[in-house]
């Protein structure tokens, strides 16, 4: 079929040119349209439900909601895991689902399932699902500043609730925005309890007044004088004025009773639990962007930045919206580093087959070709979804020098034809003989395209999070190839027959650069068959000496993206407050900001208002942005930063952890770990877990690489119980309900209704003023009334107490859990894992039912070796099977899987000599040396056939002289085209090894296996396959065996 494509391209040029103009222009706008971003999207499939009840505790919470939706959402379909969080006044629930899962199939599951259980959650709580967005949703973040200082944190908060988040929230693309920091504008209702027991009114009795008289209702319609007008009850409250006016009712002497009489009416902040600051100097508020699932990341932003240019002016005069965390700033640099390799690459690769070929015209062939394939990758990209970014467009990266390397043997065949005919060839005959060559190797194309397109099979089957890494890759460079050998039988046949026809071609004995390797080669490859025996010795001696490399070289799940911002994680205890940790947050920024390789500092602590963040009070989120790297100081790097960096943040009880922003959102969202490396210890008692995570904090910290280890106190939250006494409360005829009404209302505070202010809405809280609750002694004097009028101290019915408790529940598949964060200072992370496993398994007793799981990239490192394990081997039976039917020869497909063995030799020497450690991304570069190599060896195979089965037809008498002869012919003789593919190959990878541009730190260590495993592949197969042929051919010629090769008919 090939044969017959080729045959019709070349009698129908126009059709054909005119298809591949089309082909160009469609990728090229393809190109133009496909989504961009810094990284695939690697999060699972999760849908995030988000319950507040607010000034609730977190084990009422876990109680009462998040243990009822956990377990209920378990039986969901395809769901994978269910992880709970519940901190003070909300609960978080994590609903993983199967790879492949719909979102939009997943949340509607999930809704669907929610509806049946909200019978059993308390009243006052709603739980709702989040934002369709994923891990890697947070693409824009801000923060509202004044410049003159005429708005208080209060007004600001207002600007970024009711005004800036729904202008960008209205933006395409953007699937929520979120607030943090600030202060909510809230009217405040402090009680008196005396004035209350003076005039014989109860907490609930101001807020069932209160409630009562904000409201507006409508009397439907009037006529007067031929016009219709609407009838208002115009009641909303508006002011201070109007709550403090609010009646109560009237005393016995019929005096008017207003909540102002009883209360102290203000405005005041609501109750927070999140704080911004910027570059140390004070506190802001912030917005984060939240972009929707599958959206263009690029776009959404500059779509973001374009409505805020639009609404400045519509700020106060001095209030300023100012970026602090911008993505699109990685996403274009990472792309154009990958963009000007790739451009480097088409022109390494074009200087090298100009060398090679010596004839501009021939060369022109595959240098034309090259682009088109590249360009064309994007339509299918585009049309299977796929973005541009790091690991898709670095597939094409790995895939220039191979692209051309149809079009190099096909163009490499027909001039040698055109040039050393066998046989006087016309001017006008030379396109039949371009043709026929063509036509020649068609087959050869098809085979080592079938073998580099199997040999890429792993990548493909990887799972979770490295598929959802490397695929892109693994799609971009096979989609690419493809392409390329499509236009190797349509395109680049048509393109011989104009630019390779000429009166005077020169052979290639008269080309300097294939003499000077033919003089070279020729005499290593003599001497290699004449001491046969011991060029294999020397060459078998070679694996053994690599062996130790393997257990000197680390692992790790993937080398670090350099991001261009850092994100700084302290943990407190718990039990900080607020105001502490907001006074902290600010030293940390300002220490932080004096780094003169820091551009800017933002940091919160606390959460946002959005179900995508669960961090607790007490953890700090600093994004660090940094100068670009030419501004840095002179030898400074970027673990050498970090490293200064947090010898001057070391605050008592404030463990560091360093980390980036992609990557710790992808980590907390995956994982629920915020570093790369943690402990989850699950079991049934949280003061049991807290125990088993300190004894594992302090056994960790003793392990080398430990930059910091903290445990969670799961069990270590400050609380003042409230104790009610039965019997106590039966004699005053009270019910529990009774007494934790004016708990809840009287000390908690309630919310009991909201101000209508044009748009904006602001809570109305009504509770005990702080003098009657700031003590134990105030609370004890607290009043609670009696069904017979009297109003009786809360301490005849109560016991109160200060006590210690669950500041947060962490649960997972309904079993309680404890997190243990680990820090290291070493990119070794399996081999950091080892260290501490043996520690623990000699330091740690687990009592019964409690179990300890490594989790973070660990987990995802362990799961891909283990999947590459089976994988890789399966491919290799594959390749194997696939040369045995190309050779009819399981000795000769034994010869050229042994290229294999040698690539991946000079693959561990490279990477050792560099510093990688092996990484799914290290792997995959191996995954693509094997193809490579296996290609390098059929082609080394298929011409030395070609050479001996020359000979065996020629002559029925063959000689051990012919053999040799034979042997030496189809080595030295088609040298050029084994070496010109090789060298493009290896060339074509260059540029990514002087990379420095965002994302090079990603490509290289995939790189880095296929050069130095060519290197020595290539030297295996140009003087060990030779002699190990040699050997098999003389054996089969002494036992009267030796037949011409079935490849060759």
């Amino acid at each position: 079929m090939i044969i017959r494509i080729i045959d019709w391209c070349a009698g129908n040029r126009f059709l054909v040119f005119t298809g591949t103009v089309v082909l160009t222009v469609w990728g090229i706008w393809a190109m133009t349209v496909t989504p961009l971003d810094a990284v695939p999207d690697i999060s699972d499939v999760q849908v995030i439900v988000s319950t507040e009840w607010m000034g609730r505790s977190p084990d009422i919470i876990e109680d009462q909601i998040t243990y009822p939706i956990v377990t209920a959402l378990l039986s969901a379909p395809r769901v994978r895991t269910v992880r709970g969080f519940t901190d003070f006044g909300i609960s978080y629930v994590y609903v993983i689902f199967e790879d492949g899962t719909d979102i939009y199939w997943a949340r509607s599951r999930v809704v669907e399932y929610l509806q049946g259980i909200r019978g059993r959650l308390p009243e006052g709580s709603n739980p709702t699902i989040g934002p369709d967005a994923t891990g890697v949703g947070w693409v824009f973040q801000y923060a509202l500043v004044d410049e003159t200082g005429e708005h208080n944190l209060a007004e600001l908060r207002g600007m970024q609730d009711w005004f800036l988040r729904y202008a960008l929230a209205s933006v395409e693309g953007v699937a929520e925005v979120a607030s943090i920091g600030g202060f909510v504008k809230q009217y405040q209702v402090n009680l008196d309890p005396n004035k209350l027991a003076a005039y014989d009114k109860s907490v609930k009795d101001v807020v069932q007044a209160i409630r009562a008289s904000n409201n507006e209702v409508e009397g439907r319609l009037l006529e007067f004088s031929g016009r219709e007008y609407m009838v208002r009850g115009r009641g909303y409250l508006t002011s201070l004025e109007d709550i403090a006016a609010v009646s109560l009712g009237a005393n016995e002497r019929g005096t008017p009773v207003r909540v102002g009489d009883v209360a102290d009416v203000q405005l005041g902040p609501d109750l927070r639990r999140g704080v911004a600051e910027l570059d140390g100097k004070g506190e802001v508020v912030g917005g984060i962007v939240v972009m929707r699932f599958g959206e263009n990341a690029l776009r959404v932003i500059d779509r973001v930045k374009t409505k805020l240019q639009e609404i400045q002016g519509s700020l106060p005069g001095g209030v300023r919206v100012i970026p602090t965390y911008d993505r699109s700033g990685l996403i274009n640099e990472s792309i154009g580093t990958l963009r000007r390799t790739l451009i480097e690459e088409a022109i390494v690769v074009s200087l090298v087959i100009l060398v090679f070929l010596f004839h501009i015209r021939s060369a022109l062939v595959p240098i034309l070709a090259l682009p088109i394939a590249v360009v064309a990758s994007f339509i299918p990209m585009y049309y299977l979804d796929v973005n541009s970014n790091i690991m898709s467009l670095g597939g094409l990266a790995l895939a220039i020098g191979v692209l051309v390397d149809a079009s190099i043997v096909m163009v490499e065949n027909a001039y040698r034809h055109v040039s050393e005919p066998e046989e006087p060839v016309a001017f006008e005959d030379q396109p039949r003989v371009i043709i026929g060559a063509a036509k020649q190797v068609a087959r050869a194309i098809f085979f080592s395209l079938a073998i580099i397109i199997v040999s890429f099979v792993p990548v493909f089957l990887l799972e979770a999070q490295e598929g959802r890494m490397f695929r892109p890759l693994a799609f971009t460079k096979t989609s690419a190839m493809g392409l390329a050998s499509l236009l190797a039988i349509t395109l680049v046949p048509v393109l011989m027959t104009i630019f390779i026809r000429g009166r005077r071609l020169r052979p290639e004995s008269v080309n300097p650069v294939s003499r000077f390797f033919t003089w070279l080669y020729a005499p290593i490859l003599r001497g290699a068959l004449r001491f046969k025996w011991t060029a294999l010795l020397v060459n078998f001696a070679v694996v053994p000496l690599t062996i130790p490399l393997l257990f000197v070289i680390g692992s790790e799940f993937m080398p670090p993206l350099y991001e261009g911002s850092m994100l700084y994680m302290p943990t407190s205890p718990p039990g900080m407050s607020i105001t502490e940790a907001t006074r902290l947050l600010q030293v940390q920024d300002k220490l932080l900001r004096q780094v003169p390789e820091v551009a800017q500092v933002f940091g919160t602590v606390g959460r946002g208002t959005t179900p995508t963040d669960n961090t607790p009070m007490g953890m700090v989120n600093t994004t660090v942005v940094l100068k670009p790297r030419e501004q840095w100081r002179a030898g400074m790097t970027f673990e050498q930063l970090q490293a200064d960096m947090d010898a001057q943040l070391q605050f008592p009880g404030f463990p560091n952890v360093w980390t980036q922003p992609i990557r710790n959102r992808l980590d907390m969202l995956l994982t629920g770990i915020k570093t790369p490396v943690g402990i989850k210890i699950f079991g049934s008692d949280l003061d049991v877990i807290q125990g088993l995570g300190q004894q594992v904090e302090r056994i960790l910290q003793q392990v080398p690489g430990t930059r910091s280890v903290y445990a969670e106190r799961v069990s270590q939250g400050y609380f003042t119980d409230i104790r009610i006494d039965r019997l106590a409360i039966a004699r005053h005829g009270l019910t529990i309900e009774d007494v934790q009404d004016v708990i809840q209302s009287a000390l908690g505070g309630e919310n009991v209704t909201q101000t209508v202010e044009g748009r904006e809405r602001y809570p109305v809280n009504v509770r005990y003023a702080r003098q009657f609750r700031e003590s134990i002694p105030a609370l004890e004097r607290v009043l609670v009334k009696t069904p017979m009028g009297a109003s009786i101290p809360l301490s005849q019915v109560a016991e109160i107490t200060l006590t210690t408790g669950p500041a947060m529940v962490r649960d997972e598949d309904a079993q309680l859990a404890g997190y243990v964060y680990v820090d290291t200072v070493t990119t070794d992370i399996g081999g950091y894992v080892e260290a501490a496993k043996a520690a623990l398994a000699q330091q740690l007793q687990l009592p019964t039912g409690y179990t300890l799981q490594w989790t973070g990239q660990y987990e995802f490192q362990v799961r891909a070796r283990e999947r590459l394990k089976i994988l890789v081997p399966l491919v290799f039976f594959i390749i194997f099977m696939l040369l045995y039917m190309t050779f009819h020869s399981a000795s000769e497909a034994t010869i050229v899987m042994l290229s294999v063995v040698y690539a991946m030799t000079g693959g561990v020497i490279l990477q050792w000599l560099l510093g990688y450690n092996f990484s799914v991304a290290v792997w995959v570069g191996y995954i693509a040396l094997y193809g490579v190599a296996v290609q390098t060896g059929v082609v080394m195979v298929v011409y030395l056939h070609e050479a001996l089965d020359k000979r065996l037809r020629q002559s029925s008498e063959i000689t051990e002289h012919d053999v040799r002869q034979a042997t030496i012919d189809g080595s030295v003789l088609r040298l050029r085209p084994k070496l010109m593919t090789v060298t493009v190959v290896m060339a074509s990878l260059v540029p990514i090894m002087w990379s420095a541009g965002v994302g090079s730190d990603v490509m290289k260590p995939i790189a880095a296996p296929i050069i130095g495993g060519m290197i020595t592949s290539t030297i295996h197969v140009l003087i060990i396959t030779p002699v190990i042929f040699y050997i098999m051919k003389m054996r089969a010629l002494r036992r009267g065996t030796l037949r011409p090769s079935l490849m060759t008919h």
